[in-house]
């Protein structure tokens, strides 16, 4: 894949405003995604980040501002929140069904794709956090999308089903070379898992690469020193060596390690 075909733009917003109750939650944002990147959207509690991925998605109306996509373009979208009547008995087969006309293999194969191949007869109802969040992202994969959107993709789930959670959207990404946006308010994971960063407090606090955003004071005077040293850490750690399949850390020293080569 050349650069050009990488840094295709997917989705793209110009002087974004949404209002509510005379205050903008959302104030005169411009961002793009392209193909085979992940953007992220840092931010306080309040900061507009829901808003904004709705915005983007035209699920609410704007104030102001204009939203574009490279026509054709199939978005994929995982909701922050998922309701389900608890006296309304649905397995996992039959959600994946909602609105969706897909075939058994194909919903097979999203389900393996994301990690939970057995539940496909589970209710919904009786899946953990983490196995509710994989597939919602596999109900998003069955659209074979061009563009993921993921608002808090590991809501609901432990520190270490979070970390496992962050790894698999980056191996999608390079599986499918799709382009993908998600929320995230854990500063110590989204760091190692993400190619841009937006730092989001109703407008645009500060962008750009992950240990570039770290260090700008708009950032810092956000979250304090101490978050971003625990999200340099992890950042640091991921990429400071290579991983083998099984995700061990390959020492360099020996000659007999693989080399990572994707093409």
């Amino acid at each position: 894949m050349t650069e050009s075909e990488v840094m295709r733009p997917l989705l793209w917003a110009e002087n974004l405003t949404v209002s509510r109750g005379g205050q903008a939650v959302v104030d005169k944002i411009s961002l793009s995604v392209n193909s085979g990147e992940i953007v992220t959207l840092v931010g306080p509690n309040g900061a507009g980040k829901s808003t904004l991925i709705r915005a983007l998605l035209r699920l609410i109306d704007c104030d102001s501002g204009v939203i574009e996509r490279e026509p054709g373009v199939t978005i994929g979208y995982v909701p922050q929140r998922l309701e389900i009547d608890p006296t309304m008995p649905i397995d996992v087969r039959r959600f994946l069904r909602l609105g969706e006309v897909s075939s058994e293999a194909d919903m097979k194969h999203a389900l393996e794709e994301v990690g939970v191949a057995d539940v496909i007869e589970t209710p919904m109802q009786g899946l953990s956090g983490g196995e509710t969040r994989r597939v919602l992202l596999a109900r998003a994969l069955l659209r074979d999308p061009d563009l993921l959107v993921l608002d808090e993709p590991t809501a609901g789930v432990d520190f270490g089903g979070q970390a496992e959670l962050y790894d698999l959207i980056r191996t999608i990404r390079d599986r499918r070379r799709c382009g993908v946006l998600l929320v995230s308010h854990n500063l110590h994971l989204v760091m190692a898992a993400t190619d841009r960063v937006l730092c989001l407090n109703h407008h645009i606090c500060c962008e750009g690469r992950p240990d570039a955003v770290t260090r700008n004071p708009a950032y810092l005077e956000l979250f304090g020193s101490e978050a971003v040293a625990s999200a340099m850490a992890v950042y640091t750690h991921h990429h400071d060596h290579h991983h083998d399949l099984t995700g061990a850390p390959i020492d360099e020293n020996n000659t007999h390690h693989h080399e990572h080569g994707h093409g």
